[in-house]
């Protein structure tokens, strides 16, 4: 079965121009000084590999730093067969560099107009996709889960809208957020910077965000190979952001670097058309009630607000599946307006027993650990009857780990018995005793 959701993105189209790059004449040309001067490229072709612009504009903004004093021909070809002419930066425009560089660091990409950024983010939506149940299943395949839960899932995720998922820990929460974004299956385009008020924000992040392969083109082709799309953008699998106690709000907003003078884009901006996940919400060092309140506006309108160093705000589309998972009931950590907001709430209780003694076989089954019935009488006759059968999905794993270290400490085969899940067993409880000090 084919994992990959067709959703058929549309590229970015190449900018066949300058007038439709709809940037800053001087910003454009500023970029390209700085990015000859700091990558010591000459020719347009390795300027607009540079620059990631197709070469026909590229040529365009060469022509008018030349006109402007800025840039000259060197007079030779160079070497490589293609009859390609040098350029180097003249006095003026090595000047130039220098001043454009001690007012921002940046060079390289051009960035991608806000604007025109926010057509692409409809163009990939996250709201777009129409996940199967089939899809869902397959990318949950690794997991026992309660027969209804898919069919809670589904609708949830298809919406694209927010998620919270609560119950007890250890049932797999995480492993549920992390089956979601394979379930998205496919690519979207990621704009190495935008542009806002003449400012760059750097929004690809290689940490974040996973390139697919991609064919490159020859600059310089009249006839490429069909990997026409503006190359200001990453073609990427759709994002995904994991967060857990060390959220704080600061990490929501914009990060201004005052060395280079550009913006980084915060979190939920990089996850933009993939999965935000807030992982153990409740230990973070702001109440739970404080980070959904930053939430509210983009979770209803589609919308964030971001400010700069003036203080100037502005919006930025928010298009993202935002996952919230706690370990705590809801309605100890968030009022009802804040539920509320919240489009589809998801209770991942324990598994039954039955589950439990499925995930307990598969596990065995991985770590290369034999059955052993009488030893699985003992587990759940004797064991679990002290905790009120509260079975967890995270046990069968403790376990049969437990068992396989004291195994191999002892230099015996693989094996378990009711000996060795009393001695498992102590490792996973912390009896309640006062400790003298």
């Amino acid at each position: 079965m084919n994992m990959q959701v067709q959703t058929g993105v549309t590229p970015p189209p190449l900018p066949r121009s300058l007038d439709e790059m709809q940037l800053p004449m001087v910003m454009m040309r500023d970029i390209l000084l700085k990015t000859i001067f700091r990558k010591n490229v000459d020719r347009v072709s390795t300027i607009a590999q540079a620059v990631s612009l197709p070469a026909p504009v590229t040529q365009e903004l060469v022509d008018i730093a030349r006109e402007q004093l800025l840039l000259e021909a060197t007079g030779t070809l160079k070497a490589t067969g293609s009859n390609e002419m040098s350029y180097q930066l003249t006095d003026n425009g090595r000047a130039r560099a220098i001043d454009a560089l001690q007012q921002s660091e940046y060079y390289g990409a051009m960035p991608v107009p806000l604007e025109v950024y926010h057509e692409q983010i409809k163009r990939q939506s996250i709201r777009n996709i129409q996940i199967t149940r089939d899809h869902l299943t397959q990318s949950m395949g690794h997991l026992v889960l309660p027969d209804d839960l898919i069919s809670t899932l589904g609708p949830a995720v298809s919406s694209g809208r927010s998620i919270l998922m609560y119950g007890p820990p250890g049932n797999g929460k995480s492993s549920i957020s992390n089956g979601i974004r394979d379930a998205l299956g496919d690519k979207i385009y990621v704009p190495k910077a935008v542009e806002y008020a003449g400012q760059v924000i750097t929004v690809y992040d290689p940490i974040v965000h996973s390139a697919a392969e991609e064919q490159i083109d020859d600059p310089t082709a009249l006839r490429r190979a069909g990997n026409r799309f503006d190359h200001r953008y990453v073609l990427c699998e759709r994002p995904t952001v994991i967060t857990g106690g060390e959220l704080s709000l600061d990490m929501l907003n914009l990060v201004y670097n005052p060395v280079a003078r550009t913006y980084q884009a915060p979190l939920q901006m990089k996850a933009t058309g993939g999965v935000f996940i807030v992982d153990d919400l409740g230990r973070q060092a702001e109440p739970p009630q404080a980070l959904i309140n930053r939430w509210i506006v983009p979770l209803e309108e589609g919308k964030d607000i971001l400010a700069l160093q003036s203080g100037e705000k502005f919006e930025v589309p928010f298009d993202t599946l935002v996952i919230f998972s706690t370990n705590f009931h809801p309605n100890e950590i968030f009022d009802q307006a804040a539920l509320r907001r919240i489009f589809f709430k998801i209770k991942i209780d324990g598994p039954t027993q039955e589950n439990f003694l499925k995930i307990f076989a598969m596990v065995a089954r991985k770590r290369k650990m034999p059955l052993n019935e009488p030893a699985l009488v003992h587990l759940l006759k004797r064991k679990y009857p002290t905790i009120d059968n509260n079975f967890a999905n995270y046990q069968p794993v403790f376990l049969i780990d437990q068992m396989i270290s004291i195994c191999e400490f002892e230099g015996i085969p693989y094996q378990m018995s009711p000996e060795l899940i009393d001695r498992a067993w102590a490792n996973m409880f912390v009896r309640d005793e006062h400790i003298v000090k």
